[in-house]
């Protein structure tokens, strides 16, 4: 498996995903909404938005060993 990288957030940008923590946690359906860059301290965010909500998470990318994407279709059709 490779490695979460810059390019892989880039290409799920606007999509719902679970997001796996290298800790071995997961962040359920999630909204990437943008990558962030701080220039000082040379470190990469994705900050997300949860499903149905209006406050958004900030995850270091470092953190993040792989995401899965979501088929909001199947959740709504089955809810």
């Amino acid at each position: 498996m490779e490695r979460f990288s810059t390019n892989t957030a880039k290409s799920l940008l606007g999509r719902n995903v679970n997001l796996h923590l290298k800790d071995g946690s997961v962040i359920v359906n999630v909204l990437l909404a943008e990558i962030q860059k701080d220039e000082f301290k040379r470190k990469a965010f994705v900050k997300c938005v949860p499903y149905g909500r209006k406050n958004t998470l900030k995850i270091p990318l470092k953190n993040i060993a792989w995401a899965e994407l979501l088929n909001l279709n199947l959740i709504e059709a089955h809810g």
